[in-house]
C-alpha cells in the first residue's frame, strides 16, 4: 500500500495521538497539528516522516499558515483529518451565549477553515489533484443527547454541511468526504476536556450533567487506539463512505434510529404527500 500524507488537526491526545502513531508505524508520513505542538512527542517520528506545526482551526491565518507549511515540507497532502473540537455539557437554559457561540467556532466555524484549505491543496497543489478528508463528527451528530443539545448542533451542522460539499465537488477532482460518527471512547473527551455550563437553571433540578459524565468517564465501550486505527483503514479504502459510525454504541444507535426513522415517516406518509399542486407530476 503506497504511502501518504496525513494532515491531521489535534493530535496532542486521544484520536489525534494514536492516529499520528498508526500513520508513522505504516509508513505514512505526518503533518501534526497542536496549539503547541511544540509539547508533540512520537517515537517513529523522523525529520522525514514527520512535520509538527501550530494549528489553531479558529483562526484561519494560522490554518492557512499550517497548510503552506506542511505542503512545502512533504509538496503533498493526501488525508486531511478535522479532529479538532470539544464537548459542552448542560442544560440548553443553563448555557451562557458565549459558550454557545464558542463551541460552535471550535467544532463547526473551526472545521470549515480547515476543509476549506483542504480542498484548495487536494484540487489546486497536489499533482495529481485528489486526496480524502475525514471529518471528526459524533453519533451526537445523528441523534440528539440529553445535555448535549449545543454539542449535537455543532455535529449535525459538520453533517449536513458535508454531505451538500459531496453534492458539489467535482468528480475529476477526485476529492473524497468521510463523516465518521465515534460513540463513547475512553478519551479526555469526557475528562479534562469536557466544558459544562456556567450557570445552573433551577428548572433543570432533574439532571446533573457533570455527575452523570464523571461517571461515564472512563467507562466507555471505545478504546481509542483502536479507533483510530479504524479511521486510517477509511482512509486506506478506494472508495470511502460519507459516513461510518466507529464503536458497538454508536452502531446500536444509528440502527435504532434508521428504525425509528423508517416508522416515523411511513406512517404519515398521505399527509406528506397532500401538498403539491394539483397536477403536480412528481419526478419518478
Amino acid at each position: 500500500m503506497a504511502a501518504q500524507v496525513f494532515f491531521i488537526i489535534g493530535t496532542s491526545t486521544g484520536f489525534g495521538y494514536y492516529y499520528v502513531e498508526k500513520c508513522l508505524k505504516e509508513g505514512d508520513k505526518v503533518v501534526a497539528t497542536a496549539r503547541n505542538s511544540s509539547k508533540l512527542s512520537f517515537p517513529d517520528a523522523t525529520k522525514d516522516n514527520y512535520l509538527a506545526v501550530d494549528c489553531d482551526v479558529t483562526d484561519g491565518a494560522s490554518v492557512t499558515e499550517a497548510f503552506e507549511k506542511g505542503f512545502a515540507h512533504f509538496n503533498r497532502i493526501d488525508v486531511v483529518v478535522n479532529n479538532a473540537g470539544y464537548g459542552l455539557s448542560g442544560e440548553f437554559e443553563s448555557l451562557s451565549e458565549q459558550q454557545i457561540r464558542t463551541q460552535m467556532e471550535v467544532n463547526f466555524f473551526g472545521l470549515l477553515n480547515v476543509t476549506r484549505e483542504a480542498l484548495h491543496y487536494l484540487r489546486d497543489k497536489n499533482s495529481p489533484s485528489g486526496g480524502h478528508i475525514q471529518q471528526i463528527t459524533s453519533i451526537g451528530g445523528q441523534r440528539g443527547v440529553p445535555t448535549f443539545s449545543i454539542y449535537c448542533a455543532s455535529k449535525w451542522a459538520v453533517e449536513g454541511y458535508t454531505e451538500a460539499l459531496s453534492h458539489e465537488l467535482k468528480p475529476e477532482w477526485n476529492i473524497s468526504l468521510t463523516c465518521i460518527e465515534p460513540g463513547g471512547f475512553r478519551t479526555d473527551w469526557a475528562g479534562r476536556s469536557m466544558a459544562f455550563a456556567e450557570k445552573k437553571h433551577p428548572a433543570y433540578d432533574h439532571i446533573n450533567a457533570k455527575e452523570t459524565m464523571q461517571k461515564r468517564n472512563g467507562t466507555q465501550a471505545g478504546e481509542p487506539k483502536k479507533g483510530a486505527e479504524a479511521m486510517w483503514e477509511v482512509a486506506k479504502m478506494k472508495d470511502p463512505p460519507l459516513r461510518l459510525v466507529i464503536g458497538s454504541d454508536a452502531y446500536t444507535a444509528i440502527m435504532g434510529k434508521l428504525k425509528t426513522y423508517g416508522e416515523n415517516y411511513p406512517k404519515y406518509e398521505k399527509l406528506s404527500n397532500s401538498t403539491d399542486v394539483e397536477g403536480y407530476q412528481r419526478p419518478s
